[in-house]
């Protein structure tokens, strides 16, 4: 049995947590110099750390039965999450409620929500002006929230329910962020961070009751109480949510209301922090490689012509696909993902305890030269063909094995839908901020990032980049200068 090696950097109380906080991905990308699995300490309490994407596979999928989801970062998240399908505990439960839901995320089910969805980003994407510079990720959170919403709750849910969704997702989820930072004891304290979080909460509980009840009656048949004229139940059109709210289980019955709310919480947080930050991501790559916003513009017009994307398009946009799993391989979306030793395991000749934190990191395993040479360089062509067995097994961007994403084909989907959308009606988003740097909270995030939508494409000559700054292939999370402001590292 070999000795789990420590990462170099420990400090006195606090272990790795300054490298974890001031340079987190470049820290991440060390470890791999040092085994297949390291140890490092969070202040005082052991974390193992799997390098090698072939031992993750073991963690996730040959021997799943010894790493339960969990660790203190999924202890902060459920307070949040309560029991969805992305926090409850390995068993009967999540096996019960993942085989409810998936039904929900059949490809063909998906599909007829397609063209409502991109009918909703066609209008929001229409009202941006020529020339004006925007916040991309508050513009990408929003789209991908009022699309979701849509495909969720259909088309019909009553505007306002919508804008008050739309308003409140992003400080909520900036104060989970924080709430998994924090020691526990801290997050229990009255203090009006903490109520301020509570209260946003209970709001969205409310709003997701509100939207349960509109589409219980749209079922009925009956008005619901927020409807705005008594025909609005019968022009309802469906939503994925109907899936849910007609559920039963032969033992346990359909789902509670507080099982409704979990779930919807837990779907309409990966719709954003998943969704959005890679698309913002796709747009600042685009415009860095104007060749690949030539064959996305190319495929567009081979497919489309001069008319709108269709859901029935979506699968001959191969090339735009490739764009947004690269993206994906570069920036995350998750970075660190934790697991809890069910009992004493053997792991690549290490010993592990039980009740040890086992992390894997996706954003490490997509970045292994072993597996994806020039990992720092942004290549599309990397995903064209099938992957091989290395490549399949190191992206690791929606899990693997029992745990792995329900959502993953309605996220290619609304991913599709929502780039090539903004890129028909828009075919460039210029970079008018400094090239964004990789910031790591629950997913990579840009840490700062303006684009001006235009009309027409950049000459072929212009570098890309508004701002006046050189920006070659290299990706800014490959440089080891990621931000060292505060919030700098979470995990999901």
């Amino acid at each position: 049995m070999s000795p789990t090696p420590l990462a170099p950097g420990a400090l006195p109380l606090i272990g790795h947590g300054l490298q974890l906080k001031r340079q987190p991905l470049e820290f991440m990308n060390s470890l791999r110099e040092h085994g297949p699995v390291v140890r490092i300490q969070l202040a005082r309490t052991p974390a193992y750390v799997v390098t090698d994407p072939a031992l993750t596979k073991e963690v996730l999928v040959t021997d799943v039965e010894s790493y339960a989801k969990g660790g203190r970062i999924i202890d902060a998240l459920k307070v949040f999450f309560g029991d969805g399908l992305a926090t409850v505990a390995d068993g009967d439960t999540h096996m019960r409620n993942r085989r409810l839901m998936q039904p929900m995320f059949n490809k063909a089910h998906i599909a007829t929500r397609g063209d409502t969805m991109i009918e909703k980003v066609r209008e929001i994407v229409g009202g941006w002006a020529e020339g004006e510079p925007r916040d991309t990720l508050a513009d990408m959170t929003e789209l991908t929230l009022a699309a979701f919403l849509t495909a969720l709750f259909g088309a019909d849910l009553p505007a306002h329910l919508q804008r008050d969704f739309i308003a409140l997702m992003p400080p909520i989820m900036q104060g989970t962020i924080r709430q998994t930072l924090l020691p526990g004891w801290i997050t229990r304290l009255p203090l009006p961070a903490n109520r301020a979080h509570a209260e946003r909460v209970a709001r969205l509980r409310h709003l997701i009751d509100q939207a349960i009840d509109h589409r219980s009656a749209a079922q009925a048949g009956t008005p619901a109480p927020e409807a705005a004229c008594p025909h609005a139940a019968q022009q309802s059109d469906a939503g994925l949510f109907d899936t849910l709210l007609t559920a039963h289980d032969p033992q346990t019955g359909p789902l509670s209301r507080r099982q409704l709310q979990d779930e919807a919480i837990t779907l309409l947080t990966g719709a954003i922090e998943t969704t959005s930050t890679t698309l913002a991501w796709a747009f600042v790559e685009i415009e860095k490689n104007p060749d690949i916003a030539r064959r996305i513009q190319d495929e567009l017009d081979t497919v489309c012509g001069d008319r709108p994307v269709g859901q029935e398009d979506l699968d001959r946009l191969g090339y735009t696909r490739a764009v947004l799993q690269e993206t994906m391989r570069m920036y995350g979306p998750a970075w660190l993902v934790t697991r809890t030793a069910t009992r004493t395991v053997t792991l690549g000749g290490h010993s592990i305890p039980e009740g040890a934190d086992v992390v894997y990191s996706p954003y490490l395993h997509q970045h292994d030269p072993a597996v994806f040479p020039e990992p720092g360089r942004f290549d599309p062509d990397r995903w064209s063909g099938r992957p091989d067995a290395a490549t399949r097994g190191a992206f690791l961007a929606f899990g693997a094995g029992r745990r792995n994403c329900v959502g993953e084909a309605f996220a290619w989907t609304e991913l599709l839908i929502i780039l090539a959308t903004v890129k028909q009606l828009w075919p460039r988003l210029a970079l008018t901020s400094p090239e964004p740097k990789a910031q790591a909270l629950v997913t990579v995030k840009p840490d700062g990032l303006t684009m001006t939508p235009h009309a027409g494409v950049a000459p072929a000559n212009e570098s890309g980049n508004e701002s006046g700054k050189e920006s070659g292939n290299e990706s800014g999370n490959e440089s080891g200068k990621e931000s060292d402001g505060d919030d700098r590292s979470v995990a999901v």
